[in-house]
């Protein structure tokens, strides 16, 4: 479902302490799973749900205050509480007790998700700025709400968290030169190739599943689970292979066109982003790759050619 922020309660957030808009984020994310998590307010229409400040390092105890509607949230109101302040919301009942305990700690690991992917990118995003501006110019938008909703209904498939996050950071890469900014010269791929690319490889498996009905179980072959999200290509505009993020496990897995082995561990999202930021803050360090410079654009040495020996530039620090 989803779920909108009205731009004076982010404007509040944001001065209420430092990790309130981290907070408010999770809460987001878990309100699009469940919408009901809220108690009435006692204002028509509106339920408010509170975020216990101590789950964070700068957070105060929040009342947050939003309205359903049938296919959208939209978070109304956000207001700092003194944390021995009984909350209106809060039940009588101590068997709910454990329930708000574990919505607690869903909210605060879902915050330090949100930051973890925030941070990463940012240190991602600032060296480009300040070193390779062709590529940095390159990386589109964040998306809007409103379209990563339409994407999620379209696969049929809860997007997670941490790639809800990246997408509304920036929508895509749409390549420094025509090399993407990812280890490798990789591109984040835009929502309208993720969604091509996902029908895609679903009919690949239709088809496939024609023919491992004929097939022993254990001669039946996967090429696509409906869990995987396509989320890097390999270049700006080429699809043959990247990597997707499963839905279910959390974790990187690599496609490829041409049915090679996956050479790659296994990395969640977040690992990835920061493994690449510290390649480039740290390129004596970085093992498998070495970033580096072309007019501009950052451009990692797996991808150089011979033509391309005497321009690249390696990157130093």
């Amino acid at each position: 479902m989803k779920v909108e922020i009205q731009p004076d309660v982010r404007d509040t957030a944001a001065r209420l302490g430092a990790d309130v808009p981290y907070a408010l984020k999770a809460l987001a994310g878990q309100l699009a799973d469940g919408p009901d998590m809220g108690r009435p307010s006692g204002l028509a229409g509106i339920m408010t749900v509170t975020v216990d400040g101590d789950m964070f390092d700068d957070c105060r105890d929040l009342s947050v205050g939003y309205i359903r509607e049938p296919d959208r949230i939209e978070i109304r109101f956000l207001k700092a509480v003194p944390s021995t302040e009984p909350s209106a919301d809060v039940p009588d009942p101590e068997q709910e007790e454990g329930q708000d305990e574990d919505q607690a700690g869903d909210l605060a690991s879902a915050a330090v998700t949100v930051r973890e992917v925030a941070d990463a990118w940012g240190r991602i995003t600032g060296w480009l700025k300040h070193n390779a501006p062709a590529s940095y110019a390159a990386l589109r938008a964040g998306a809007d709400p409103a379209a990563i909703a339409a994407l999620e209904e379209g696969l049929g498939i809860r997007i997670p968290l941490e790639l809800h996050v990246l997408w509304m950071l920036t929508s895509g890469d749409e390549g420094g030169d025509g090399w993407g900014c990812l280890p490798g010269n990789r591109a984040l791929m835009t929502l309208d190739a993720v969604a091509a690319l996902y029908r895609l490889q679903m009919d690949s498996q239709a088809d496939e599943d024609l023919s491992n009905s004929d097939r022993p179980e254990e001669e039946r072959i996967t090429v696509w689970k409906a869990s995987r999200i396509p989320v890097v290509a390999l270049g700006p505009g080429d699809d043959t292979s990247g990597l997707y993020l499963d839905a279910e496990s959390g974790y990187l897995g690599r496609w490829s066109r041409y049915n090679e082995d996956p050479a790659e561990g296994l990395d969640t999202l977040v690992t990835y982003l920061e493994e690449a930021a510290d390649m480039l803050e740290a390129p004596a360090l970085a093992t498998g790759d070495k970033p580096g410079l072309i007019d501009g654009a950052l451009v990692w040495l797996s991808s150089t050619t011979p033509a391309l020996e005497g321009r690249w530039r390696p990157w130093t620090g």
